[in-house]
């Protein structure tokens, strides 16, 4: 299979730390071909930038009717332009390019340098906001630079007002700024909040800008949403924050590391709010093994007195079920489910479970998100108290909210096909429960369209810790769940039968 293949529209570093020297190593890391078109050169080193020598507009177009046949990109990352009548180039190309078919554009507002020279004038700054950023999929600013464009504010609101311009996402990153953690700010379709990962001391940072652009475009080339490309964005550059010696007197680059993908250490948190870092130990895992789901309280006492030790209690209101009597229901199911020394999980009703003495609680991120402010310490307060939780995942982004709020365990899925409910998101398969497994710092569960045993012991030999099974333990299934338990020991004792690496895209785009 061919590499995706992505333009950076840039400058040229003398000094081969920032521009097209950064957006390469990123691309390579990414494994997508890289065509890089000088935009401007630079006469600078690891110091200054001592002059920014634009290339002329012919010189540009040349170069982009040069690859526009035989290397169409599947997206456009922009950097340093170097003036107006290059930007309109830009602008041109990428509205014929979009006449032919789908091009994302990552713009990466590149206005000034970290050694301070300013690399846009009124002029440009109006082509960037008039002409570029309303055919931006995504701009990439830092916080300087979405001052500049939009005016002072929290990045929350400077979000929205490049929004307000045509940005389809933003990401504001922030780690150039000071404190503890490296703070950005997304602002998407699909998720919006801090990511966030503790700040690394390292003296060789120059081009993170130009290396997270380049990541996110090679990710959106590669079939991920603007959230998930961002979540890889993060990981790719700060695997390249090293600390040790320079090649010159001032920061030398970043360095993105191919491991990154696949170290724990790098998968951020996605925060509504900020928080504290490190998040919560978890101990030995709250779920292991058979974890059924059921809608009914006396089924799920026959599972636990069959043997199994996790069951999911899955009740849902009716409409027309006043207050009283859907609490006098759910009340008297959770007291047929019961069985001593076994794990019951109410889903979704955490205020109900909590009143009716349940300790173990799951939900689903659009319930965590419908949550108010009152509503979320509530539920971190009952957690404080002892409450356990399990969060569902279906994407890269919804890992990474996950580790914010640090549950009990993350449910992986769909791994398969499934009918159980009406979803938007892609069969995960194996890859990504491998994936989720060997990343996430807290226990997996693997769900999603399980029907037969052979697909539980796959599920236990990807490094899950349970595997949930609906409709194959329904009352009637044609497996019993002797089979069920006897597939999973059949696969925990098996050694992984898909390495973790690069996850595939969960949402199309």
């Amino acid at each position: 299979m061919n590499k995706p293949i992505i333009w950076s529209i840039a400058g040229l570093d003398s000094g081969g730390g920032a521009g097209l020297s950064a957006d390469q190593r990123a691309a390579d890391v990414m494994d997508v071909h890289l065509c890089p078109v000088a935009a401007s050169l630079t006469a600078q080193n690891s110091v200054a930038v001592e002059a920014v020598l634009p290339v002329s507009p012919e010189r540009l177009e040349a170069q982009l009717a040069a690859l526009a046949d035989d290397l169409p990109p599947a997206v456009i990352k922009t950097g340093l332009l170097g003036g107006v009548e290059q930007l309109r180039v830009v602008t041109r190309w990428v509205d014929r390019l979009r006449a032919r078919g789908p091009v994302a554009l990552v713009v990466d507002p590149v206005l000034r340098a970290t050694t301070g020279a300013s690399f846009a004038d009124d002029a440009m700054l109006r082509a960037y906001r008039d002409e570029l950023l309303p055919r931006a999929t995504v701009v990439t600013p830092n916080r300087r630079e979405a001052t500049r464009l939009v005016g002072d504010g929290e990045p929350a609101v400077q979000a929205l007002e490049l929004q307000s311009l045509g940005v389809q996402a933003v990401c504001i990153t922030g780690g150039d700024e000071a404190g503890p953690l490296a703070l950005d700010w997304l602002h998407s379709r699909d998720a919006r909040g801090w990511l966030a990962l503790p700040r690394r001391d390292a003296r060789n940072h120059h081009g993170t800008g130009c290396c997270f652009a380049t990541a996110l475009a090679a990710a959106l080339a590669r079939g991920f949403v603007a959230a998930d490309a961002a979540v890889l964005a993060k990981m790719l550059t700060t695997s390249g924050l090293r600390a040790g010696p320079s090649p010159g007197a001032g920061a030398g680059p970043v360095r993105p590391d191919a491991g990154f993908i696949t170290d724990p250490t790098l998968l951020p948190a996605l925060f509504d709010e900020r928080r504290d870092w490190p998040l919560q130990r978890h101990p030995a895992p709250a779920v292991e093994g058979v974890y059924a789901i059921t809608d009914s309280g006396s089924h799920a006492a026959a599972l636990f007195d069959a043997g199994l030790r996790t069951v999911q209690l899955r009740i849902k209101r009716t409409d027309d079920e006043g207050d009283a009597a859907w609490r006098a229901r759910l009340r008297a199911e959770i007291k047929a489910a019961r069985r001593p020394g076994s794990t019951l999980i109410v889903n979704d009703h955490w205020r109900e479970a909590i009143a009716m003495d349940v300790d173990f609680v799951h939900l689903g991120q659009e319930d965590l998100l419908a949550l108010s402010s009152a509503e979320r310490r509530e539920l971190a307060d009952a957690r404080a108290r002892g409450l356990r939780l399990g969060l569902s995942s279906h994407s890269l982004w919804e890992l990474a909210r996950a580790v914010a709020w640090a549950p009990d365990y993350v449910a992986c899925g769909p791994l398969w096909p499934t009918t159980t409910k009406a979803m938007p998101w892609r069969p995960q398969g194996l890859d990504n429960l491998s994936w989720w497994a060997a990343m996430a710092p807290m226990p997996v569960v693997g769900i999603g369209g399980v029907l037969a045993p052979e697909q539980l012991v796959q599920i236990a030999a990807c490094g899950a810790a349970a595997g949930c099974i609906v409709r194959g333990l329904a009352p009637g299934a044609v497996h019993s769940p002797e089979d069920w338990l006897q597939a999973w020991r059949s696969g925990a004792g098996m050694p992984l039968v898909v390495e973790p690496g690069w996850p595939h895209p969960s949402l199309p785009t």
